[in-house]
């Protein structure tokens, strides 16, 4: 085993740190904490609380990782906060631990990217492959999914969800669940049109993105009330995944509603 652990790094007796982990100056690591294999703190990093970070993360100075979350009525229960493998956390980015209010766990899924100041906060549940600018932040109890990704200082309400493959637009505002594919801006946000560029760079067949923009026009900007402009495109676009997918997102839709576009 392997570390390389700088000396004025202060580590908890009960941490465990894994293979190859190098842990930089000033870093403070607490009794509960666990450090996969190959992580690298560069230093002033703080890891308190029942957290585990995954494999191959890099943290950059003066994060702050598992720190209570901030909510009146936490008590102190030994709640964890999941940060997946191969994450990038920038400097000052803070996560913090769930709540006995909900699912005691935050989870921050594998491959994110999170920029300076980004904040994820307690109860939150982050997919693969997220890409947080700069001070994006996420309220308690926010459910964000893969490939999402979230411009400067964007900010999501708690208890909203963000489906896969959206883009939410820099200093936008989310009240309400934003549906996968989509692109999001404003304030308050406002569904403006299909993700297309980054649908194209994950791979999605051209007819696919075509068939998701037809859809997109269908339900959000065209005639009637939305309940039957949903079951319309159900008739025309369900069984296919990426369809289906989107279907039982809004299906499933959370106390905010779904947001819709600007009027046109």
């Amino acid at each position: 085993m392997t570390q390389i652990i700088h000396s004025s790094a202060i580590i908890a007796a009960k941490a465990k740190i894994g293979d190859d982990v190098k842990i930089g100056p000033y870093c403070v690591i607490g009794d509960n904490a666990v450090i996969g294999d190959g992580a690298h703190l560069h230093s002033h990093v703080v890891i308190e609380g029942h957290t585990s970070l995954g494999a191959g993360c890099e943290v950059y100075p003066f994060a702050a990782l598992g720190c209570a979350p901030q909510h009146t009525r936490y008590e102190n229960e030994p709640s964890r906060l999941v940060i997946g493998k191969n994450c990038v956390i920038r400097e000052h980015v803070t996560m913090h631990p769930g709540t006995a209010i909900d699912a005691m766990e935050t989870i921050v899924g594998d491959h994110g990217l999170f920029f300076a100041g980004a904040h994820v906060a307690h109860d939150c549940v982050v997919g693969n492959h997220v890409i947080f600018a700069n001070n994006a932040s996420l309220g308690g109890h926010v459910k964000i999914g893969d490939h999402v990704m979230l411009g400067g200082f964007a900010a999501v309400q708690q208890w909203c969800r963000v489906g896969p493959h959206a883009m939410v637009g820099a200093h936008s505002l989310v009240d309400a669940d934003i549906i996968p594919y989509c692109i999001a801006a404003g304030n308050r946000a406002r569904l403006s049109g299909i993700n297309v560029i980054g649908l194209d760079r994950r791979g999605f067949a051209p007819s696919t993105v075509t068939a998701l923009r037809d859809l997109f026009r269908q339900l959000i900007r065209g005639n009637g009330l939305f309940a039957s402009r949903l079951q319309e495109v159900k008739t025309h676009f369900a069984g296919q995944p990426e369809f289906d997918l989107l279907f039982d997102f809004i299906d499933n839709a959370g106390r905010n509603g779904v947001c819709q576009s600007f009027k046109r």
